[in-house]
């Protein structure tokens, strides 16, 4: 059971984060500030499944490893803190500003550039979460074949 719950709350975390920065990059080029509103609110809004399915995945990937140790294990923990760290410190606040200011209809530098940073951010997290879940496909290939 924690194998699934680990993985339906990943791959959704996964989803809802690539979503994100999909939507920012398309109502963007689209220059439309209303849309850019909308990303903004429903990205904000859409922080209530994403922040919880992020937990599940760290707290039943943390029971699954267990005392496990190697290589893979091994490096789906160092990114995990890093994740996390990108999203509290940056991703949230950048989303939470990025909003206020999109309502206000402030489209300028300041938001550019944070809008720069968490596109970079985002990117990131995208790419650290791509790589946990291509070595969690590996471990568990691995793991299912090991003789009991």
């Amino acid at each position: 059971m924690k194998k699934i719950v680990h993985r339906l709350a990943g791959t959704l975390a996964l989803l809802l984060i690539s979503s994100f920065w999909l939507a920012t990059i398309l109502t963007e080029l689209s220059g439309r500030e209303e849309a850019i509103f909308l990303a903004k609110r429903s990205i904000l809004y859409a922080m209530a499944l994403l922040i919880p399915s992020l937990m599940i995945t760290a707290g039943s990937g943390i029971a699954l490893a267990g005392k496990r140790a190697g290589r893979l294990v091994n490096a789906k923990k160092k990114r995990m803190p890093f994740i996390a760290l990108n999203g509290l410190l940056i991703l949230v606040p950048s989303a939470v500003f990025l909003w206020w200011k999109a309502g206000q209809g402030e489209f300028d530098l300041s938001f550019v550039v944070v809008q720069a940073i968490e596109l970079a951010a985002g990117a990131t997290n995208i790419t650290l979460m791509g790589l946990n879940m291509r070595d969690g496909i590996r471990l568990s290939r691995m793991l299912a074949r090991r003789p009991v």
